[in-house]
């Protein structure tokens, strides 16, 4: 009777130090019941590659990851990248988990966009220089010959920079005419330098929506325009803004012609 008794006292002392025994920690990363899983993600353009989106995971207390891209691919990495076929929105899905199979998750939509690349409106020999066209060529108004009327002088003094400037003589019977390729429906600033002899005279400087051949079409295809007359100081050249919308054309006239006064122009270029 006492070795039952013995026995019973034994496997009673056993069984509950079997069950005191610790249960196995959770493996590293994980915070046992105090911090439950918590999922977040936020993401950028890869610099390389508007399609490809470089995701950085902020999970907190997490261990194991699940991706859905809402492309049909998915990923088990922490910090995955993917790259999409084509622009749209994309529901993207992130469940976080640590080693209690505890999980969380959180679901953003992302936007993939084509960057809009700057562009600047090119003028050819806009400072009259020589041999200043792309491939090293041209004679400073190369750029600005057309059939409205006769090509443009070239003056070295005074200039407002560099070697060269445009001159307009007196008689008006010179024009300058070139097509730049624009972004239609865009606002622009046209800048340039300008002066005029004292006797009575006007400068024109406009943009056109097409190219003509005749003076007598001017007026009817012209987008905006300045009518300029300081002859203050021949020497001293004045700076003029010409702001104007390219409403729905990708290409654009410069046009400049002078009546009664002796003008020159310098450094034609878009701000």
């Amino acid at each position: 009777m006492k070795n039952i008794f013995n026995i019973s006292i034994l496997l009673t002392i056993f069984i509950l130090c079997y069950s005191c025994e610790e249960e196995p920690l959770p493996e590293a990363g994980s915070i046992a019941d105090a911090t439950p899983p918590s999922a977040g993600f936020t993401y950028e353009v890869d610099p390389a590659d508007y399609l490809k989106i470089n995701f950085i995971n902020s999970s907190i207390s997490s261990t194991d990851f699940s991706w859905d891209f809402g492309n049909g691919a998915s990923s088990v990495e922490k910090n995955p990248s993917v790259t999409y076929a084509e622009v749209g929105t994309y529901t993207v899905t992130l469940i976080s988990s640590d080693k209690l199979n505890k999980s969380s998750s959180i679901t953003q939509d992302i936007t993939i966009e084509e960057p809009v690349v700057a562009f600047t409106p090119e003028v050819l020999e806009g400072g009259f220089e020589d041999n200043s066209l792309p491939d090293g060529s041209g004679d400073g108004r190369d750029s600005w010959r057309n059939e409205i009327g006769g090509v443009i002088q070239i003056t070295s003094s005074p200039v407002h920079d560099g070697e060269q400037a445009a001159k307009l003589p007196s008689a008006g019977d010179r024009t300058g005419l070139q097509m730049v390729t624009v972004l239609p429906n865009t606002e622009y600033n046209l800048s340039f330098y300008y002066t005029m002899k004292a006797d009575p005279g006007t400068l024109t400087v406009a943009i056109l929506s097409s190219e003509v051949t005749d003076a007598a079409d001017v007026a009817g295809v012209t987008i905006a325009s300045l009518e300029l007359s300081d002859n203050s100081d021949p020497n001293t050249y004045v700076k003029e803004v010409l702001t104007f919308n390219s409403g729905d054309n990708s290409e654009v006239g410069i046009y400049f012609n002078n009546i009664g006064s002796e003008c020159r122009l310098d450094n034609f270029e878009f701000e």
